[in-house]
């Protein structure tokens, strides 16, 4: 058995029923999905904190870290488990972890983009990040990127440092097992699971991941 794990990511709209297929997936993923990132866009903070909480409170259930996506003042109000940043243009992405910290605490887990760089990453360790993600592997119609790393960056920072890594982008069941192999702590996943039956995807990733 492997240790990775899957960090699962919201769809944009979490509204209707996805607070039942969240908990679906959550309860079909006991042990193997192990954080799931909160992620909306154009709502303001009051209307997303109040689409998080039942979200957050499956989450708690299930004991799964709940994950703001790039907004530290709505991670600080919610209380979330982590928040994940983004890169700015130029040093203000490690500027941003910094102030982040500062703001959520030491408890707060904070992850960073590092993209393809090698660079990037061991600055954001430095910086005290606590986990750096690498993508996109492969293209992905929730998020594109033009950025490609390759599998031996993954072996090159899971034989090194001691932070976790995670592979973000297009990873499917059918995909993921050369990332698995080369040492990737976590697939964050989104439309490979929400994009059909959410339950029969975490049975296709575990299976894939072993």
């Amino acid at each position: 058995m492997t240790d990775c794990q899957l960090y699962l990511i919201s769809p944009l709209d979490v509204g209707g029923d996805f607070p039942d297929r969240l908990d679906r997936a959550l309860t079909a993923g006991k042990g193997l999905a192990t954080a799931f990132q909160f992620r909306v866009k154009n709502v303001d903070d009051h209307e997303a904190a109040r689409l998080a909480a039942p979200l957050q409170e499956i989450c708690a259930a299930h004991d799964v870290g709940f994950v703001v996506n790039d907004s530290v003042t709505l991670a600080k109000r919610l209380k979330a488990d982590g928040v994940h940043l983004g890169q700015g243009d130029g040093p203000e992405g490690m500027l941003d972890l910094r102030d982040a910290r500062e703001e959520l605490g030491r408890d707060v887990q904070i992850g960073v983009t590092c993209h393809a760089s090698r660079h990037l990453a061991m600055d954001a360790g430095e910086a005290g990040a606590d986990y750096v993600a690498f993508g996109a592997f492969f293209p992905s119609s929730t998020k594109p990127s033009e950025h490609r790393p390759d599998l031996e960056l993954l072996e090159w920072w899971s034989g090194l440092f001691e932070i976790p890594c995670v592979a973000i982008g297009g990873i499917t069941p059918e995909n993921c097992a050369p990332l698995v192999k080369a040492g990737v702590d976590f697939l964050a996943v989104s439309h490979a699971v929400w994009g059909g039956d959410e339950v029969a995807a975490i049975e296709a990733f575990a299976k894939a991941m072993k």
